[in-house]
């Protein structure tokens, strides 16, 4: 499979929370707003593609037995990094993800692909892996916190862009919106993906 195909399938055919239905935790508690969802998908990017570095370059030296809890250790050094340094400059968007900065560490995006494609590929397939993904899961994660910010406080990355009657719908920023939002995000990729089946077949 080439470089390219590694990258663009992250894009789309693998996008992780609407493809894959991967990282669904942070995916729904965050995305209040398009800001809180592009960070928490830039920090995971971050990590995802500095843990597939590595793994890979390590993939030979890992012993099989202990490979997890090492997947594990390159993992939480990668967040530890993100962590310190949104604390460092970004203070106000750590506080608002909070938790779900640590709890990068045990995402299964991340640690499926350290399994699933790092130990087992190239330095360059898996930079084009981990970018792929991670540049997938932060669209995905900003489309949806942009999609409840707009419908449930007439902003977009804070700014007001409604009009003056709009009557926000509230629920949208609240757990069931999130929900709502995601299930309707799903049944429209399964229609794309349906259309397209058709049309190839």
């Amino acid at each position: 499979m080439s470089v390219a195909r590694e990258f663009t399938k992250g894009l789309w055919d693998e996008i992780p929370p609407f493809r894959l239905v991967l990282g669904l935790c942070p995916t729904l508690a965050v995305t209040t707003a398009a800001q809180n969802g592009m960070g928490m998908g830039l920090a995971t990017t971050f990590v995802l593609l500095g843990s597939n570095v590595l793994i890979s370059l390590l993939r030979n030296v890992i012993p099989k037995k202990v490979r997890i809890a090492a997947y594990i250790v390159v993992i939480a050094s990668f967040v530890v990094i993100v962590e310190l340094s949104m604390q460092a400059y970004f203070y106000p968007l750590y506080k608002v993800l909070g938790i779900f900065i640590p709890l990068i560490v045990v995402n299964c995006i991340i640690l499926g692909r350290a399994e699933a494609f790092a130990s087992k590929n190239k330095l360059l397939p898996s930079i084009a892996d981990g970018l792929g993904i991670g540049l997938g899961f932060t669209l995905s994660l900003t489309f949806l916190g942009a999609v409840r910010e707009l419908i449930g406080a007439g902003t977009l990355f804070g700014r007001y862009v409604m009009w003056e009657s709009f009557q926000p719908l509230s629920i949208m920023v609240k757990a069931p919106g999130a929900f709502v939002c995601l299930g309707l995000i799903l049944c429209l990729m399964n229609w794309i993906g349906a259309m397209q089946k058709r049309r190839q077949g």
